[in-house]
């Protein structure tokens, strides 16, 4: 069952907010998006909507591109929220097994149809009857968020809330 779902800031090409992304992806500064979390979970706590999820787990790269990268970008923010919203980070339960190429340039379709079978759920008991945090850096068409959620709305009792610094169309 999906909780809820929200964005902190638009993405729009040749704003602000792309170049800090771009910082936060290509250009190693992993502080950029723990600072962001941070700041994210100022505004959610400050929310009477909000519902407090049991534990954070950010969206996984592949280890190829972990290696390449030297870090996970929506694991910063993951860092940067859990430090403020004081929810444990489980970065050991969902893993990317496919390593797709990028996403970018595809349709929602074609990247539904890429991501489908590219990740994967263990430690599966200690996820049962959780409300799991999924986090990511931006959303475009949500495919890669639909996969990993699909993953781990197949263990039993588990609910899902999903955030991501930044949503475009």
């Amino acid at each position: 069952m999906f909780t809820q779902a929200c964005s902190y800031v638009y993405f729009r090409k040749g704003g602000r907010v792309q170049n800090i992304m771009h910082q936060l992806k290509y250009n190693n500064r992993p502080e950029a998006g723990y600072k962001m979390g941070q700041l994210y979970a100022y505004v959610l706590n400050g929310s009477d909507e909000w519902q407090k999820p049991d534990l954070i787990i950010p969206v996984p790269l592949h280890p190829k591109k972990l290696k390449k990268r030297g870090y996970n970008q929506s694991e910063s923010i993951s860092e940067g929220l859990a430090s403020i919203l004081h929810i444990p980070v489980m970065t050991d339960h969902l893993t990317r097994i496919e390593n797709t190429e990028t996403q970018t340039r595809k349709s929602r379709f074609v990247r539904y149809e890429n991501l489908k079978t590219a990740f994967y759920c263990k430690e599966k008991i200690s996820l049962s009857g959780k409300h799991i945090l999924l986090v990511d850096d931006v959303m475009t068409t949500g495919a890669t968020l639909e996969a990993c959620a699909a993953v781990l709305l197949a263990v039993q009792g588990t609910s899902i809330s999903i955030v991501t610094v930044a949503f475009t169309e």
